[in-house]
């Protein structure tokens, strides 16, 4: 996950169009589109993937010990991503013994393993849109969009019962790392070599930039990139920070908490945990560590656990969101489930501002409640408004909206 490329990449990046309004410093516009096409559950094709029950949302964590799975899972994280030098027949069973599933490489033990429900999908090698390590030490190109393609359909004639997951670097959000190797217009083909695909970048820790906190909505960018790039046919899943890394800054909790929802508002369907650590000294598991961060990570994490069915609902609503603020704009995502609404916002730049909500087709007078505030706002023809502190996340209920 942190790209080990040192080397600058020649070539300029190519011009892109934005695919988030809130990246340019508009106000969101939440509703049904591309979406409408997308099953309840993108894991219903495989027998043997991650759940396709709708309370079911991923929660990864980046390559840990099994000896530690018992407390992720307290944490509320249901899934391992990639084992150290595995998978091997102990570690599977360790995880197995924790009630935690894993995603992996398809390597000779996993090939035994195949009827082992602990496996819950294979991947690729990580990141192979940046720049390759050589045998000699000097970095050369990216690995082969033809070469990623035809790994993913051995694997897939191995099982086809498992998705395959593949993870890209920074650059798919961060339009300055000089690790990116591949040209932008190859990252689709990329994606038809995986059935989940997934990024990572790390704005607080892993961007090389000291104001770091003002980016925190690459996240989001790289979300909806990844989403065009896939055609909206595939889920998207991206990797979130939680330490200080190689970097003398880390993120807060509740910058993490808006990296979260940021992604998650722009149609992220899984979440992974970056836990590593190397300055002062390596640790490995230093969210567990981190006695703050791992308090507010279970908190997230049980809060997007009981949101899962409304997350997992393609069942969207029309939001408009507009910020007091221009260059604070606030992005939201609404959804109906059991006939209520439920509006999810977060401002996309630092600093405060007021948000002003109009939610369309909704007539009459209600009351949203702001989910784990002990606070409700009155809600008039689908208008409301609210204040919002530097990257504050609120979530709203409004109860028999659509009865």
């Amino acid at each position: 996950m942190v790209a080990s490329a040192r080397a600058k990449v020649k070539g300029a990046a190519l011009v892109i169009a934005a695919l988030c309004s809130a990246c340019m410093g508009h106000s969101a516009v939440g509703g049904a589109g591309q979406d409408e096409d997308v099953p309840k559950s993108p894991y219903a094709n495989w027998s043997n993937g991650p759940s396709s029950d709708p309370d079911y949302f991923p929660i990864g964590v980046w390559v840990q010990d099994p000896q530690n799975a018992v407390r992720y899972r307290a944490a509320g994280i249901n899934l391992y991503v990639s084992l150290w030098q595995g998978p091997t027949a102990a570690q599977l069973a360790e995880l197995s013994a924790a009630g935690m599933r894993v995603i992996c490489r398809q390597n000779e033990v996993g090939l035994a393993h195949l009827d082992d429900p602990v496996i819950a999908g294979w991947m690729h090698g990580d990141e192979p849109d940046n720049a390759q390590q050589q045998a000699d030490g000097s970095w050369g190109g990216p690995v082969p969009t033809e070469k990623i393609v035809a790994n993913y359909q051995r694997i897939r004639a191995n099982d086809p019962t498992r998705p395959v997951w593949l993870n890209l670097g920074q650059g798919v959000a961060n339009d300055e790392w000089v690790g990116r190797a591949a040209d932008y217009a190859d990252y689709p083909d990329y994606i038809r070599g995986a059935d989940i695909a997934s990024f990572d970048v790390y704005p607080v820790a892993g961007i090389r930039k000291q104001d770091g906190e003002r980016y925190l909505w690459y996240v989001a960018k790289g979300v909806d990139r990844l989403r065009a790039w896939a055609d909206y046919a595939k889920p998207v899943w991206n990797v979130i920070e939680t330490t200080r890394i190689k970097s003398q800054y880390g993120p807060s909790p509740a910058q993490v908490e808006a990296e979260i929802w940021m992604s998650l508002i722009h149609g992220s369907r899984g979440i992974v945990y970056f836990a590593h650590e190397w300055e002062p000294e390596f640790r490995e598991a230093r969210l567990l560590e981190d006695e703050e961060m791992l308090v507010a990570v279970t908190r997230i994490n049980e809060q997007i656990t009981e949101l899962a069915p409304v997350l997992n609902s393609a069942d969207t609503v029309a939001v408009t969101a507009t910020s007091s603020v221009a260059e604070v704009p606030i992005d939201a995502l609404a959804k109906r489930h059991g006939g209520d609404l439920y509006v999810f916002a977060v401002p996309m730049r630092l600093g405060a501002t007021q948000g002003s909500f109009e939610v369309a087709d909704l007539a009459g007078r209600f009351e949203a409640e702001a989910i784990g505030e002990g606070r409700v706002i009155e809600v008039i023809n689908g208008r409301f408004s609210d204040t919002f502190d530097i990257y504050q996340v609120h979530r709203y209920r409004v109860r028999g909206a659509f009865h």
